[in-house]
């Protein structure tokens, strides 16, 4: 797909592999910037509540650390940032990304013959005015049931950036 020019640029406010690809399929060009913030220290009851809330707060870490008078603000009238989150809702509790292969193992084996709630947002922000537009949006995933021995056999990547 040839590279599109857009009237903006744009910063993708994510290391997710799945956002970059996104993007790149789409044929943005885009720099890439993370947010290094203690997602864990976000607490919502709701989901939805809840993304929205790090997705937000992740564009606030980017944007105190953009520099102040340099290239970036000369170009910030024509610079959207993208920030998001996600979490699965399985049996009324709120999962966020596993944090070793045998939570990840754990979490499959539970979904096998299930189904679980997976919600997102997103988050775009005008750089020059400050404006933010978000959203969420959630959908029902349900999973034939997997044999012990394919979930034991799968190499999980307990990398934190994946999804």
């Amino acid at each position: 797909m040839a590279t599109k020019n857009p009237p903006f640029k744009i910063i993708l406010g994510s290391s997710s592999k799945a956002r970059r690809e996104i993007l790149a399929e789409m044929g943005y060009e885009f720099a890439i910037m993370t947010a290094d913030i203690d997602e864990k220290g976000i607490r919502r009851e709701k989901p939805e509540d809840l993304v929205m809330a790090l997705a937000e707060a992740k564009a606030d870490a980017i944007v105190q650390r953009l520099p102040v008078g340099g290239p970036l603000e000369e170009d910030a009238s024509t610079t959207l940032l993208i920030t998001a989150d996600t979490v699965v809702v399985y049996r009324g509790v709120i999962r966020e990304k596993p944090t070793s292969e045998k939570e990840a193992h754990e979490f499959i084996k539970g979904y096998s013959g299930s189904h679980a709630a997976v919600v997102g947002s997103i988050v775009v922000t005008n750089l020059a005015t400050g404006k933010r537009c978000g959203g969420w949006d959630s959908a029902e995933v349900y999973f034939l049931e997997i044999p012990d021995e394919v979930i034991d056999s799968l190499e999980i990547l307990v990398n934190l950036n994946t999804i």
